[in-house]
């Protein structure tokens, strides 16, 4: 079967786990997986890393998905969980790019997604010297407690879906994320970090 041959129809009516299933055959299937989580790990990795780190995160993560797919646990219908947390494992490679990348968005502003440079201006007037703060209150957290608080606020991954991702107790990341929101919220006067980015 050829790319062109699978049905983009029938794709979007099987679960993750079924298009992974149906990838062991005929592995273009994989490819409606990547169409459909593909642009949320970019935007992820790239509010962590920028832009063109965020690209080979997400090459890499399909990579490794595609080559661990026989391993994938098929009773789980959604993947995304499972592909937070291979990108996240491989965003922790890049520890130190993000940790430079945090100290110069609180030095610039700079926001890594592109926007409509109308939205630019007016977003940036108002909330420059808060995403400035959010940034720097993000490099001084621990790697644990930053997977932890992006996976929810930029991943919108559910505390299952994240203990999923990073292999954790349900509990470790309520509190993980406890602490990360506390140490957020006083660096940023009391603004819950994980609602504003929602």
């Amino acid at each position: 079967m050829t790319a062109a041959a699978i049905d983009p129809g029938r794709a979007q009516e099987l679960d993750d786990a079924e298009l992974i299933t149906l990838s062991l055959e005929e592995p273009e299937w994989f490819s409606a997986l990547f169409d459909r989580h593909g642009r949320r790990i970019y935007d992820y990795a790239a509010r962590r890393l920028g832009g063109h780190a965020a690209e080979d995160i997400v090459a890499e993560t399909f990579f490794i998905a595609f080559r661990g797919r026989s391993s994938y646990d098929r009773t789980r219908s959604m993947a995304r969980p499972w592909l937070y947390g291979i990108a996240t494992n491989l965003i922790a490679r890049h520890r130190r790019a993000e940790e430079r990348y945090y100290r110069t968005f609180q030095r610039t502003g700079l926001d890594p997604l592109p926007e409509p440079m109308a939205d630019v201006v007016v977003t940036r007037v108002a909330a420059q010297v808060e995403e400035r703060r959010l940034a720097g209150a993000l490099r001084k957290l621990s790697r644990g407690d930053r997977d932890v608080l992006l996976l929810v606020a930029w991943g919108d991954l559910t505390y299952e879906e994240v203990a999923a991702a990073l292999d954790l107790k349900v509990g470790t990341v309520r509190s993980r994320l406890h602490r990360a929101r506390r140490k957020a919220r006083a660096a940023l006067g009391e603004t819950d970090p994980v609602k504003e980015q929602m």
